[in-house]
């Protein structure tokens, strides 16, 4: 079976660097999971005007207002067939900030869409179509698009303009063997809204195929 990522990048996911595609090349047969512990060199925020964005964002775990530089930092990325059957991965991160921080996401591969998609935040209340390709590091690019709200019998395209689109950018530097990040969060209409940029190393690990209880979130979305 091929990961979630090889099945949205295709053929392309070849021409990722051969570390990127270590990291992104398993699935829950394997029963692996990639832990990343590093250092955030920034974490930046936008102007005063973007903290209500960022303030309601950290109440379900998916943007935050803190902000610093030299920030350590974990990312959990699990591969794990969810209670749908569906192949999903982790992307828990968690910011050693002055007010520990922690950003929630599970993605699964949709054919019904065509893309990946990414459920935010604790509740998997936002379902973000995420499109990928290859950057001329052989790092992988991660943008997202369209949104949609689900909560209960609500289901509903989300407003981009009250919403981020973010750009993710992972890569690995040959120069001091270390795999870097850089996450930029704006809004048409507010102008950039959160960031962050960093390293870290990465240590692949084996486990039963269920993930850890406190990495799971507190409800299921089944629609896509």
């Amino acid at each position: 079976m091929r990961s979630i990522y090889e099945q949205a990048l295709g053929d392309k996911f070849r021409l990722l660097h051969p570390r990127i595609q270590e990291r992104f090349g398993f699935n829950s047969n394997d029963q692996r999971a990639s832990i990343g512990r590093g250092v955030m060199d920034r974490i930046w925020r936008g102007k005063f005007f973007t903290l209500p964005f960022l303030y309601v964002g950290s109440w379900r775990r998916i943007m935050f207002p803190e902000s610093g530089t030299a920030i350590p930092f974990t990312i959990r990325n699990y591969a794990y067939s969810d209670p749908f059957g569906r192949e999903t991965v982790t992307w828990i991160r968690n910011f050693e900030t002055l007010h520990p921080r922690r950003f929630d996401a599970y993605m699964i591969y949709s054919e019904q869409r065509g893309c990946i998609v990414d459920y935010l935040g604790t509740h998997e209340h936002l379902a973000v179509d995420i499109q990928l390709s290859v950057d001329a590091r052989g790092g992988l690019r991660l943008r997202s698009g369209a949104q949609r709200f689900y909560e209960g019998f609500i289901g509903f395209n989300f407003p981009l303009i009250l919403s981020g689109i973010a750009d993710v950018c992972e890569w690995y530097e040959d120069s001091d063997q270390k795999f870097r990040i850089e996450v930029n969060v704006h809004n048409d209409l507010w102008g950039p809204l959160f960031g962050y940029s960093g390293s870290f190393d990465v240590e692949s690990i084996k486990f039963d195929g269920q993930i850890p209880e406190d990495l799971a979130p507190t409800r299921y979305e089944r629609r896509e």
